[in-house]
């Protein structure tokens, strides 16, 4: 689980006192929903730099076309305006794929707005194999074969992509600047039943799943049976004839239950930073082993001398 320091830094203004705070805040979190660290490590991304370093090596082989067509660049840029987007927005998708192919994912797991994301980091993971690899590779003294392995999107059936409680049509997102659009994984009781209560509905009687002029009931059902556990049909059943007041506080109520375990383990590991610390470099010195391994492979088959 990488704690994906550099973003913060690309994508919206930041406070640079309050980075890192914000990294540990993110590491934190990441535990307290359950990650295991005896099966995963979680690290700062910043603090093993191969991801830099295959970032620039892709950066290579990636045709300037291929960025230029992401949405997520076309939108943002067209927003703030090309006096206001730097380079590295433009270059982000790159870095996201160094992330990935340096661990020789199988699987990753993206929601429906990084599925393109995901297809770059495909196509560059082939580009190399084919410029780089097999008996080119193999006559340079590596081992031959491919580089990279190619991975697969791993999409959940539910909450792919969970939208805005402003706008049903819109993607709830951290970036956003209204806060009401999202619940945030620590707002207190208080501030979630606000938020539940001023979110964006509609006029209908009854609420239901998948009316294209309903996205607001598709969003807030779709959110409630993530956090009961409850299937789609289930959730379906029991709210079709369900006025929006009763369901608010069912929603509320669901959100509140799903998110105070994750809130007093985050406080626990915050309380203790000795342990975090550990956590985090352990988590990097593991992530390094894996990632350079595979960052001397790229620079033997690029033709690079060896360190």
């Amino acid at each position: 689980w990488v704690i994906n320091s550099f973003r913060l830094q690309i994508t919206l203004p930041y406070d640079a006192q309050q980075l890192s705070k914000a990294t540990r805040d993110t590491a934190a979190i990441y535990l307290a929903c359950g990650v295991d660290t005896s099966k995963a490590s979680v690290f700062v991304q910043s603090h093993v730099r191969a991801h830099v370093e295959l970032m620039w090596l892709l950066s290579s082989a990636t045709p300037i076309g291929w960025l230029n067509r992401m949405i997520q660049f076309k939108e943002k840029s067209r927003k703030a305006g090309d006096e206001n987007v730097a380079v590295a927005l433009l270059t982000y998708p790159v870095l996201m794929a160094s992330d990935i192919l340096l661990y020789q994912s199988d699987f990753v797991p993206v929601g429906e707005d990084q599925k393109q994301h995901l297809e770059l980091t495909r196509e560059l993971a082939e580009r190399v194999n084919f410029l780089y690899g097999g008996r080119k590779w193999k006559k340079l003294g590596g081992r031959g074969g491919t580089i990279f392995k190619v991975p697969e999107p791993l999409i959940p059936p539910a909450g792919a992509r969970v939208m805005s409680l402003t706008d049903g049509l819109s993607k709830m997102s951290k970036s956003t600047p209204s806060d009401q659009s999202r619940i945030n994984l620590l707002d207190s009781k208080d501030v979630i039943a606000n938020k539940i209560k001023r979110c964006k509905t509609d006029s209908f009687i009854g609420l239901e799943f998948d009316n294209p002029e309903r996205p607001e009931s598709n969003n807030l059902l779709s959110i409630y049976q993530l956090m009961s556990g409850k299937t789609k049909e289930e959730v379906a059943q029991e709210c079709e004839n369900m006025n929006w007041g009763t369901f608010k506080i069912l929603l509320t109520d669901a959100l509140i239950d799903h998110l105070q375990p994750i809130q007093v383990r985050y406080e626990e590991i915050m309380s203790d930073s000795a342990y975090l610390d550990r956590v985090l470099a352990e988590g990097a010195t593991k992530a390094a082993d894996i990632a350079d391994a595979t960052l001397n492979n790229v620079y033997q088959a690029m033709g690079f001398l060896r360190r």
